[in-house]
């Protein structure tokens, strides 16, 4: 995230609390900084603005997070107002997942997103149950437009996996 404002190290790491605070209302291991939503913070005379990413175009999870993104920073003395911005540039990519993130998504039963194996352009995912790269992809579209949903032929059970936002779809 960048910061744009005068804020001092506390108030900035304050505020990262309060947003780590803040999960995907469909996956609710993973905050919106763990899933690389935030692109940038500016602070004016008391007045948080915040600059969101969709992960996908059209999500239907974007007024709940605005709301419980306000409802979050109630309390928080440095911050009298907050306003949420959804911006569409730079456009959000998997590659914008946090370590963190990749583990939340992992422990929440979610492969984080899928990997390109050598170059043939092709994308692997790994079961996020047993570790196994011998999956398949079962349908693009999963029960969000993020996911999809594989298969992993070691042990036997479907998962999803967070789509690779890239060229190939």
């Amino acid at each position: 995230m960048i910061w744009h404002a005068g804020l001092n190290v506390e108030e900035k790491i304050r505020i990262d609390q309060v947003l780590q605070s803040v999960k995907d209302p469909e996956i609710d291991s993973i905050s919106i900084l763990e899933l690389g939503m935030v692109e940038r913070a500016e602070m004016q005379d008391g007045t948080l603005t915040l600059f969101l990413l969709p992960t996908f175009m059209g999500c239907p999870a974007l007024d709940i997070i605005k709301t419980t993104i306000l409802k979050a920073f109630t309390n928080i003395k440095e911050v009298n107002q907050v306003n949420v911005q959804f911006i569409h540039h730079p456009p959000w990519t998997s590659d914008r997942i946090s370590e963190e993130g990749k583990i939340r998504l992992k422990e929440f039963g979610i492969a984080p997103p899928m990997k390109e194996t050598g170059t043939t352009g092709e994308w692997q995912a790994a079961c996020p149950y047993c570790g196994s790269l011998y999956t398949t992809l079962d349908n693009l579209f999963g029960p969000t437009a993020c996911r999809s949903i594989l298969y992993c032929k070691s042990c036997k059970n479907p998962f999803e996996a967070m789509k690779p936002v890239s060229n190939w779809m």
